[in-house]
């Protein structure tokens, strides 16, 4: 006999999955993965499961005799119905199962009572899932230079992975490793030796060494003594030399304060700050060892190189040092990659970066497999698009700041404009929050790996699939539930109206989408499910009132907004988002 868990959407699982077993003589388990909770349908009512019976044949589960619509139909047949599962009829090559309504709004609002912040987490689905330690890099943006606004990306979708990873049971370690060694780095330090200026670097530091940057590689362009004065500053950093060393250390610092500052608004935060000066020495050890295994080749030019290629012949190879024998990025990536195995003993870690860099990983990990670093294979790089036409009311968008001030200022402007908005203790906080609610919401909507098009008017809106819609439901909700209150115990059968089932059988599908999403590691699958159950909340709340009903339906009513409200709440922290109780 099969304990049943507390998760609802299981409850409902197994109960099937006993009936499947008895008939087909096969172990209940055998049977879960291949039922599915059915999208809601506004048009019409749709049944709760369905069993997809080609699934099962062609992973050998049922023998195939070559007629999908009539074995459908027989399995669907020899099933029996009862108190729990109360229709079964079969379609096009699935079994579609109906549950007891009275069951169902039993069970959610008894799990929305007992798991509050865990709801859905204690799903059979999500216990087969592998646990164990998960190094997230994200964010990584180059020390001296500002946050840019391409930065947004990696470190919102870094942020929702580790949130994802962390409230399914992982122990996460989220990582910012900086660019902050190399060619690069050697450029602007020899260009703020030229142009650079103490005072203006303690007023405005990033702006400055910006400033910098763009004036020292406009020289460099014209002139080969300032590329060369580069290379030298950098071999001195190769060497330790203390003034280069110095001069480095202070950039780093200013960075990193003001970097913490950005995080702080976007709501992130990150374990260990690394960088890729933290293993030049072991970059050298690897480059030591490649040459023991005998992988690391030198070629004409004298760079040192691993052949890549299946048939040996350097027709793919990924270079590791210059001529000149100093690092490349590669070379300390390597030695990261190392070095957080040996510190972080990670079971899988996991690269946010974008699809620009997706040859880079591909060679990365090769290289570590070629090592004999066979945990390289549990290393996993995803990639995302680029963001087209984000812009402020001052032209083109630079850095980040400005399109957190931008989202916030037009937030503020459009809620002072609104007849609904509430009285806030803190204003320009709340404007803060759901303006970062749109920015996130508009860049989960699709694949990350697809680019898309920014725009400010329509991300703002407050209808539509939007943060700000999703924030304001949530907020609606909350005022509701302050005013009037709520208990614990209710009469299940005051809520057999078809919005109120239409929101249960959607919250049957969340073990589901939190599965998916930690499948692929794409935040659509979570965004759709909350705008569709915002939506779904919105219908509801116009049409089953609250105020003016009988205590005993108000009081049912109530239970299901607080179910409501507590599942929109826990996917938006999932995604990044900071849930307000106000707007």
């Amino acid at each position: 006999m099969v304990t049943q868990p507390i998760h609802m959407a299981c409850f409902f699982r197994r109960r099937i999955a006993s009936k499947l077993s008895r008939c087909l003589g096969l172990p209940e388990d055998t049977f879960i993965s291949a039922l599915c909770a059915i999208p809601v349908s506004k048009k019409q009512q749709s049944p709760d499961f369905r069993l997809s019976v080609k699934a099962l044949l062609s992973k050998g589960i049922l023998p195939d005799n070559g007629d999908l619509e009539a074995q459908t139909k027989t399995l669907a047949n020899q099933l029996q119905q009862d108190d729990v599962v109360e229709e079964i009829f079969a379609g096009r090559g699935v079994i579609h199962f109906r549950v007891s309504r009275i069951q169902l709004v039993q069970k959610v609002l008894e799990q929305s009572r007992k798991e509050r912040d865990k709801f859905g987490m204690k799903s059979e689905l999500l216990k087969g899932l592998k646990k164990g330690t998960t190094v997230v890099e994200f964010s990584s943006p180059n020390i001296a230079k500002k946050f840019h606004a391409g930065h947004l990306r990696s470190t919102i979708i870094g942020n929702f992975i580790a949130n994802l990873k962390g409230s399914l049971g992982n122990n996460v370690i989220r990582m910012n490793y900086l660019g902050d060694w190399g060619m690069q780095f050697g450029l602007l330090a020899a260009g703020f030796q030229s142009f650079g200026c103490q005072e203006k670097l303690k007023m405005n530091p990033l702006q400055h060494l910006f400033d910098v940057y763009v004036q020292v590689n406009r020289e460099a362009e014209n002139d080969e003594a300032v590329e060369q004065a580069g290379r030298e500053f950098f071999r001195q950093l190769e060497q330790h030399e203390q003034h280069a060393m110095a001069l480095w250390r202070q950039f780093r610092e200013i960075t990193v304060s003001e970097y913490r500052k950005v995080y702080k608004r976007l709501g992130v935060h990150f374990d260990v700050y690394s960088g890729e000066s933290f293993h030049q020495k072991q970059a050298q050890e690897v480059v030591l060892r490649l040459q023991t295994q005998g992988l690391l080749k030198t070629t004409e030019k004298g760079t040192g190189v691993v052949d890549l290629s299946p048939s040996g012949d350097m027709s793919n190879y990924s270079t590791l040092l210059r001529s000149d024998g100093t690092s490349l990025y590669i070379t300390r990536d390597l030695a990261a990659a190392i070095n957080r195995k040996e510190i972080h003993n990670f079971d899988e870690m996991i690269y946010v970066t974008d699809k620009s860099q997706g040859n880079h990983f591909q060679q990365l990990f090769q290289i570590l497999l070629a090592m004999g670093h066979l945990w390289a294979e549990r290393c996993q790089h995803v990639p995302f698009g680029l963001v087209q036409g984000m812009k402020t009311r001052l032209g083109e968008v630079v850095f980040l700041e400005d399109v957190l001030d931008e989202a916030q200022a037009r937030m503020l402007r459009n809620m002072s404009q609104a007849k609904t908005t509430k009285e806030m203790d803190d204003p320009e906080d709340t404007a803060e929050k759901v303006g970062i609610s749109a920015l996130i919401i508009q860049d989960f909507k699709g694949p990350l790996v697809s680019d898309y098009k920014f725009d400010w008017d329509r991300i703002l809106q407050a209808q539509g699939d939007t943060g700000v819609f999703l924030q304001y439901t949530h907020a609606r909700l909350c005022s509701l539930i302050r005013l009037h209150g709520e208990e614990d115990t209710v009469n299940p059968s005051l809520l057999l109206d078809q919005r109120s089932v239409l929101i249960m059988q959607h919250l049957l599908r969340y073990d589901e989408v939190l599965y998916q999403s930690a499948c692929d590691l794409q935040p659509k699958h979570l965004v759709n499910f909350l705008m569709t159950l915002s939506h779904l909340a919105a219908s509801a709340h116009r049409h089953l009132p609250v105020k003016g009903s009988p205590q005993a339906v108000a009081q049912a009513r109530l239970q299901l907004f607080s179910c409501v409200c507590t599942v929109l709440a826990n996917g938006m922290r999932i995604l990044g988002i900071t849930p307000v109780e106000k707007m």
